[in-house]
């Protein structure tokens, strides 16, 4: 589908950012400084094919009550470049995901799990 921009209900590409961890987090200090990051509002971790992710919620100031982009002539390289062959409006981004933590408490069990001497 060519334009599925305009079809889309939400915008939800404008809805969250990500950034890409670098490093994979293997270390007990790797994951308790990620405890701390996804304690806050709006943050969680996902690892999918490409690595690990932080995905920040919020959505771009920018974004019209239409779904529009207030300012399409002068919007960042980075949403020029957005391609659309694959997006949420194909299917949810969670589906690609081999681990999310939405939460502190989600981490917090996964951390347990892999180190056994976690809370020692």
């Amino acid at each position: 589908m060519k334009n599925k921009c305009s079809r889309c209900q939400g915008s939800t590409c404008c809805t969250y950012i990500t950034e890409p961890l670098g490093a994979a987090p293997r270390s007990k200090a790797d994951f308790d400084h990620l405890l701390w990051q996804v304690s806050h509002r709006g943050v969680s971790l996902y690892k999918d094919s490409d690595g690990w992710f932080l995905l920040f919620e919020g959505s771009c100031d920018h974004l019209q009550a239409d779904g529009g982009c207030g300012i399409y002539d002068q919007r960042p390289q980075i949403c020029r470049d957005y391609d659309n062959d694959w997006c949420e409006y194909d299917e949810p981004a969670e589906k690609g995901f081999e681990l999310y933590f939405r939460s502190y408490d989600e981490l917090l069990a996964y951390c347990r799990h892999r180190f056994k001497r976690w809370d020692r």
